[in-house]
């Protein structure tokens, strides 16, 4: 089929047929399409839509178009039934991966999971393992799968022989106005865990003004979206909704977030890093069929409890090139030399810290990107010295700030001194996990 055609036929309205959907993954990913001609077949979709069957074919063609993992000979009767994996579409201070990854690994689970830097205030976890001295995560298929089989997990990037067609849709899509296309944005996500050779899947689907969804009912669209495109692509599947108004954990910043992510994996965390992340890598162990629904949480809690969580992450960064005395002797991690407070300005009760706020004061002081080419320096960052809840009095300070010089705290400081709300009366307890979705709970026909 001709590119003309098929762009005429989405730019009406009509349903792809998979021939038409795989000649356009096709041309993407070998550059038959020039560049013209794939955003046009892009704002196409991001005005039309697609079904849910259409984005299946387009996430399974993507996974298609590049190499895949093959983890089938690594897996052994200890690791379950099959890889799993978790995604999160991003977080103000979410480093639970760098968490929840290891502690599934340590109670048997196989972990292959790929990962992408920040773009904006939400955050990446290959930003955040950069921080690590020596820390590669550019590995090609084989040092993947040599990794998984020596330590169970392995953390690493998308290159540039995998889903090469949604390496170059992606780019195309943050230029010309098409990111806001919930099936563009499923079909991205899930087209990389294929390629993961996975079979199961734990999706952690970010509400709040921390995250990208701040809306409950986009965010229960944009997991339905993902769970039935997963589902359909044969992995078992479950989005947990979490909250994001408020920064998860108490460090915001690259460095700052391994230091609590193994502050956390010896027991020492914050209550709700912790809590996540035995959730999260519960799940994991369930999907994965390491263990079953009375067992799973008992033996997560035991290997962040027997340390055997953290060890498994020591074992992790050396096999990756990283240092792993940083998991002893966090002054090996870079961190800003100038400090400044932000306090409170009156008595009361801190009704709320507004996690969209600290993420901009974030990427403000350079621990994150407004444009995709932006450098993110590792040292500087926001440690929260105050809970929601948390009774303060005037000129206490509720944040700490590492910066670099003084144009950029002052450009952080538009965004923190509004960050920290004080009223009367304490905010009402709420659960990290808001809804679940599985592959249960989707219809095709609500898509």
């Amino acid at each position: 089929m001709r590119a003309l055609d098929i762009i005429r036929l989405k730019r009406d309205g009509h349903v792809l047929s998979r021939e038409a959907i795989k000649t356009f993954a096709g041309g993407v990913a070998d550059s038959s399409w020039p560049d013209y001609q794939v955003t046009a077949m892009l704002m196409a979709i991001f005005l039309r839509g697609m079904t849910l069957d259409e984005a299946t074919v387009l996430t399974q063609a993507m996974a298609e178009s590049g190499a895949r993992l093959d983890p089938s000979d690594v897996l052994r009767p200890e690791n379950g039934s099959t890889p799993v994996d978790k995604h999160s579409t991003g977080g103000v201070g979410d480093k639970a991966s760098l968490v929840l990854a290891p502690l599934a690994a340590a109670c048997g689970a196989l972990v292959p999971m790929m990962s992408g830097r920040g773009l904006g205030h939400t955050g990446g976890t290959l930003d955040k393992l950069a921080a690590i001295p020596g820390f590669r995560t550019g590995l090609s298929v084989e040092e993947v799968r040599q990794t998984l089989s020596e330590t169970g997990c392995v953390l690493f990037r998308q290159t540039a022989e995998v889903a090469p067609a949604d390496r170059r849709m992606y780019a195309l899509r943050d230029v010309t106005a098409t990111v806001e296309s919930i099936p563009l944005i499923a079909s991205s996500i899930i087209s990389k865990k294929v390629t993961e050779g996975i079979g199961a899947l734990v999706l952690d689907v970010k509400v709040g003004s921390g995250g990208f969804m701040n809306d409950l009912a986009q965010a229960r669209e944009l997991s339905q979206w993902l769970v039935g495109i997963s589902e359909r692509s044969g992995l078992r599947t479950e989005a947990l909704l979490t909250r994001m108004d408020t920064p998860l954990g108490r460090r915001v910043g690259n460095a700052s977030e391994v230091r609590e992510a193994i502050q956390t994996l010896k027991g020492e965390g914050p209550e709700d890093l912790e809590s996540l992340s035995v959730i999260l890598a519960t799940r994991m162990l369930i999907l994965g069929g390491v263990a079953g629904e009375d067992e799973a949480a008992g033996r997560v809690r035991e290997a962040l409890r027997s340390g055997r969580g953290v060890e498994k992450f020591r074992q992790i960064i050396a096999a990756q090139g990283g240092e792993p005395r940083v998991i002893d002797d966090p002054a090996l991690l870079p961190l800003a030399d100038r400090e400044a407070l932000v306090r409170a300005t009156k008595r009361g009760v801190i009704t709320r810290i507004d996690a969209g706020r600290v993420g901009h004061g974030a990427v403000a002081l350079g621990a994150g990107r407004d444009h995709a080419d932006a450098a993110v320096d590792p040292g500087v960052g926001i440690d929260l010295l105050v809970d929601e809840g948390a009774t303060v009095n005037a000129g206490e300070p509720v944040m700490r700030v590492y910066y670099r010089d003084t144009a950029s705290l002052e450009a952080a400081l538009v965004h923190l001194q509004v960050a920290t709300e004080v009223g009367e009366a304490a905010p009402p307890q709420r659960s990290l996990v808001m809804e679940t979705i599985d592959g249960r709970t989707i219809q095709a026909q609500s898509l």
